[in-house]
């Protein structure tokens, strides 16, 4: 089974598609200094972040969130048959541990009625897409994919200048298949998913929160990817588009959530990823529930 969590009423699985080492944390996180790192080596590698040779250790996941009223796939991780070569853990990769786990919670492909993602970098979009005679298809073939329409203009933008490859085989096809909402700050579903902008990571990057008339849980996307990013919001990874605003974003989002109920939901921590956020010293953690 998937691992499951009840949140009032509604309930969250988390797919994950690999949990892997991926990047040494100096550098992925360029103001890291080495002596940070070793007063945190201990705890880190104790939460399973961190491995021996101090390379972060990533969980790339998705979550679906089953609401009274609609099934919800946050983010659709890394996906099949997709040219990354300069990923060798995601290049035309084949197996199926994430369709596995939608299937372990208790979901098909056609059950799924919203995609959210929380912006359009290659391991959140990558199963958005299935290779079918050669094109690209939408995987949730009853879906509509909610795209934030500054993240979606500004890889409009890029696309044009060169082509991005997960924005081709991963986003384009799903507008071509007319299964797209390019969406504003303002858009909810129903009465239990909204969207909390939280720019940075990319100037369109947003959080989706869920609860009826609060935020019972919060989908961080990749406004953060390690805990040492929690204890030391001001360290931002080497792929923000603004590191000076994501750091800021990032402290901003852990003070709002901070000794609250709100369940926080990361993409990228290692399991259980989850937790709720707690004040530690003038930084902060995601304590497992």
């Amino acid at each position: 089974m998937s691992p499951r969590l009840a949140v009032g009423d509604f309930t969250i699985h988390r797919i994950v598609e690999q949990e892997t080492t991926f990047l040494p944390a100096l550098d992925m996180l360029p103001a890291l200094t080495g002596e940070r790192l070793a007063e945190n080596r201990t705890w880190m590698k104790g939460a399973k972040a961190l491995d021996d040779e101090d390379t972060l250790i990533l969980c790339f996941q998705a979550y679906v969130v089953k609401t009274p009223h609609h099934t919800i796939l946050i983010d659709s991780c890394i996906g099949n048959d997709k040219p990354r070569p300069a990923r060798p853990k995601w290049h035309m990769k084949t197996d199926d541990t994430f369709l596995r786990g939608l299937a372990s919670a208790g979901v098909s492909v056609g059950d799924i009625d919203y995609v959210m993602c929380t912006h359009l970098h290659v391991d959140h979009v990558g199963w958005n897409t299935r290779l079918e005679n050669g094109r690209w298809v939408p995987t949730f073939p009853n879906a509509r994919y909610v795209f934030g329409k500054r993240e979606f203009d500004h890889w409009t933008e890029q696309n044009a200048n060169a082509p991005v490859p997960p924005f081709v085989d991963s986003v384009l096809p799903i507008v071509e298949a007319d299964r797209a909402e390019i969406v504003t700050d303002d858009f909810a579903i129903g009465d239990h998913a909204r969207i909390l902008p939280t720019p940075g990571h990319t100037p369109g990057h947003v959080a989706f929160t869920f609860g009826k008339a609060k935020d019972a849980a919060v989908f961080s996307g990749d406004l953060m990817h390690s805990p040492l990013q929690a204890r030391y919001p001001e360290l931002s990874a080497k792929f923000d588009t603004d590191p000076k605003q994501a750091a800021a974003t990032r402290r901003g989002f852990l003070e709002r959530y901070c000794d609250t109920d709100t369940l926080c939901c990361t993409a990228h921590f290692p399991s259980p990823s989850t937790g709720r956020i707690r004040r530690w010293g003038d930084g902060f953690k995601c304590e497992a529930m």
